[in-house]
């Protein structure tokens, strides 16, 4: 096996590429490459991170709107029965509600004023 070399010790097969800086082109190259493999990682793991971020937060409206759901039918309830309650008879019942209103906002009242 003969290996022909070209005058400046390079090898006959490399085409005089090393004399033209095709080796620091290439590293130069090889360099870039690697920097915008790190940075595609990066992205790539930030976009996995919002992803996850995203399903959480939709996940925690979803239980928010059914909360507010809920709450929404309590208070509809509340509303009724306190409506059935003005048109009804009860107008004792609702005058012993509304002194009974007034006495826990004078305790509170009278508990804030005290500290």
């Amino acid at each position: 096996l003969t290996v022909v070399f070209a005058g400046d010790g390079a090898a006959a097969g490399s085409y005089g590429y090393t004399n033209s800086g095709y080796s620091v082109y290439e590293e130069e190259n090889d360099r870039l490459t690697e920097s915008l493999r790190s940075k595609v990682s990066a992205i790539k793991s930030l976009s996995i991170e919002i992803g996850t971020e995203v399903k959480n937060q939709n996940k925690m409206l979803s239980e928010m709107e059914n909360d507010f759901d809920s709450t929404g039918g309590l208070l509809g309830a509340t509303m009724g029965r306190l409506r059935t309650l003005s048109r009804g008879s009860q107008t004792k019942l609702l005058c012993y509600m509304m002194l009974f209103s007034l006495f826990v906002f004078f305790v509170i009242y009278w508990i804030i004023k005290l500290r």
